[in-house]
């Protein structure tokens, strides 16, 4: 018995036929080069936010009462790295392996005095201090005046009936080479989001 071979039919794809697979296979590669490139972007840009966030600006989180009521417990803040601090500022330093934040008060070469209401002159002359609620002497064990020497600054908390800063020899003046940098934007609480002053 001799079989026949079956002849399969060979369709022949129509121009516009050819036209469309040409079209999705363009598609295919343009989808597959776009999402390598957006990948290969989002990876960068992590890779320089972590950087960023290591280097130049860390994020702190505020832990403790001494800064309020301008900062407050549990707020998270965005540090700049820099020694180039002004009166007023608030600072960050490190002291026995911790991170403390303060308010910096007097400059190297200001003379420093606090009476016994909490009243702190700067140079003779009295500092307008609103961020204050409660003026109190505080933890105080030093003498005054404070000259603040060379390359050191004299800081204080904002609540400063609680506060432990330059006032208390366990701190004393904070030396330029501790100093990490400045506080300068509070990013949490969602409703606070503010440049801090």
């Amino acid at each position: 018995m001799v079989r026949k071979k079956s002849k399969k039919s060979i369709s022949i794809p129509t121009a516009q036929q050819i036209e469309k697979e040409i079209l999705r296979e363009k598609y295919n590669r343009k989808y597959k080069q776009v999402l390598r490139t957006t990948m290969y972007s989002l990876v960068v840009v992590a890779a320089v936010a972590v950087l960023i966030a290591t280097l130049a600006l860390p994020v702190l989180q505020i832990s403790g009462s001494s800064m309020e009521p301008t900062l407050n417990d549990e707020e998270i803040v965005i540090l700049l790295k820099t020694t180039n601090i002004d009166r007023k500022e608030f600072c960050c330093f490190s002291y026995q392996n911790k991170l403390l934040i303060k308010r910096v008060i007097g400059l190297p070469g200001d003379k420093i005095n606090i009476d016994a209401e909490g009243n702190v002159y700067v140079n003779d002359e009295l500092l307008d201090e609103p961020y204050v609620a409660d003026k109190t002497l505080g933890e105080c064990d030093i003498s005054f005046p404070c000259y603040v020497t060379e390359n050191h600054y004299f800081v204080l908390g904002d609540q400063r009936t609680t506060s432990i800063d330059s006032r208390s020899s366990v701190i004393g003046l904070v030396s330029e080479e501790h100093i990490v940098g400045k506080i300068f934007f509070r990013i949490w609480p969602f409703e606070a989001i503010s440049f801090i002053k």
